[in-house]
């Protein structure tokens, strides 16, 4: 295995990450972008108010993607045990 190979799997696991974790956080932005300007409004400055909601969301975001997070993370790591077997073979 040789640098290209590596830089080949570093990316591969970013792009994972991303894929993974990028529905989830920009859920998160958008709730609270929301709580923020309905808490200018109201001028309410309770912390809970900020937390519940935006908790409530990733888990039923979780809930909701985990199918997906679940044959993304699968795909990555046949496509790694690959990579391993192949370095078996080839060396």
């Amino acid at each position: 295995m040789n640098a290209t190979d590596v830089l080949d799997v570093m990316r591969e696991a970013i792009v994972v990450m991303i894929k993974m974790g990028g529905p989830i956080m920009a859920l998160t932005l958008v709730i609270g972008l929301a709580i923020s300007v309905f808490q200018a409004l109201t001028q309410i400055q309770e912390m809970t108010l900020t937390f519940v909601p935006k908790i409530i969301a990733v888990f039923g975001a979780l809930l909701i993607l985990m199918p997906f997070m679940l044959a993304t993370l699968a795909t990555f790591t046949e496509q790694i045990a690959d990579r391993i077997i192949g370095l078996g073979a080839g060396g």
